[in-house]
């Protein structure tokens, strides 16, 4: 299991590569072409169940969409995880 101060990192740290698309104007917007699938697979790979797979496709669209990067969806992801999601009784 992950350390979950590993995972908070690694969240922000792809949160700031999304937001690298803001640093060069309209070129910068293309590079969301690659960057929103790659962080769709990312979100699967961190986060599991299925408020993993609502957000895999909430992060590709806000990557996807221009002017959306500033959206922190993994680290939102993390504080979700962290802190409101119900842990399952087994």
């Amino acid at each position: 299991m992950k350390n979950k101060y590993t995972l908070l990192a690694i969240s922000i740290i792809l949160d700031l590569i999304g937001l690298v698309s803001f640093v060069i104007p309209t070129i910068g917007e293309f590079s969301d072409i690659i960057w929103a699938p790659v962080s769709a697979y990312l979100m699967l790979k961190l986060y599991k169940g299925i408020p993993s797979k609502i957000a895999s496709a909430l992060v590709f669209v806000e990557e996807i969409a221009p002017w959306t990067d500033f959206i922190p969806t993994f680290t939102i992801m993390w504080i979700y995880t962290n802190f409101f999601k119900k842990e399952s009784i087994h």
